[in-house]
């Protein structure tokens, strides 16, 4: 990463930012959706075909067009996370936060010394192949580097507060569908049950001066997102408004 990240500059103000997962293994496509002026996009290697090969490209199709590329790596892997952030990653999103030992793992791995035991290897992508001070790339890393950490279940919402007393971490994510199944309410996102926990989790975050993440298709969940201040925002996939797309023109079309 060679210039300031921007994301992290406008989640750190307080601002809403709005994105979308790419599951889809083409550079072409993110260039396309990033052309479109979202803030980020999440390149997703859990539940996606993506290679870390195919990542890299995606990241600078990404970067093109001024939009910062993050990875959702598998699990919360030491590996992983360091191969994400070499190829030129602005952060990582982490899955399965549970515990506090689960948070201390994950930043440990994004950060370097002294606030966390990344790999230091500056002659990457991220590190400018060849850099002149690699104390100055692992300081701006440590600056620029953007953590989100992804709570899906009942323990991670029990020990919300402990996973994010850390300034290491500048997201919490909460991934409702998982969500839902872990309250008995599965596929049920516009369920009071579930909203009234996100509430409330909001609440806490913002105590802790941490943003809030989620994930929605739907416009008037999005709405309500931003009414009660849930500030990193990642509206639907690409392969998921592809479909919905040529699915509604089909519609019509078969009605002429």
């Amino acid at each position: 990463m060679y210039k300031i990240n921007q994301l992290k500059r406008k989640i750190k103000k307080g601002e809403t930012v709005l994105g979308t997962w790419c599951i889809l293994p083409s550079a072409s496509n993110v260039n396309v959706l990033a052309a479109s002026g979202l803030d980020f996009m999440v390149i997703d290697m859990e539940h996606g075909p993506i290679s870390y090969e195919t990542a890299e490209d995606m990241i600078r199709a990404a970067e093109v067009e001024g939009c910062a590329p993050l990875i959702r790596v598998p699990k919360n892997d030491e590996s992983e996370i360091l191969r994400a952030l070499d190829i030129g990653a602005h952060g990582v999103v982490v899955p399965h936060i549970e515990t506090v030992a689960d948070r201390e793992s994950a930043i440990a791995r994004i950060k370097y010394f002294p606030d966390g035991q990344r790999g230091l290897s500056p002659f990457t992508r991220a590190g400018g192949y060849d850099p002149e001070d690699a104390s100055k790339h692992a300081e701006r890393e440590n600056k620029e580097t953007i953590s989100v950490l992804i709570v899906e279940g009942e323990k991670g919402v029990e020990n919300l507060e402990k996973i994010i007393d850390d300034k290491n971490v500048d997201v919490v994510y909460f991934g409702l569908c998982d969500l839902s199944q872990a309250f008995g309410i599965p596929g049920k996102l516009n369920d009071p049950k579930l909203k009234n926990i996100i509430e409330k989790c909001v609440i806490k975050a913002k105590k802790k001066n941490v943003a809030v993440g989620a994930f929605t298709a739907d416009l008037k969940m999005l709405r309500w997102f931003k009414k009660i201040g849930i500030q990193f925002i990642t509206y639907s996939l690409d392969a998921t408004e592809l479909c919905r797309t040529f699915k509604s023109t089909l519609k019509e079309f078969q009605k002429w």
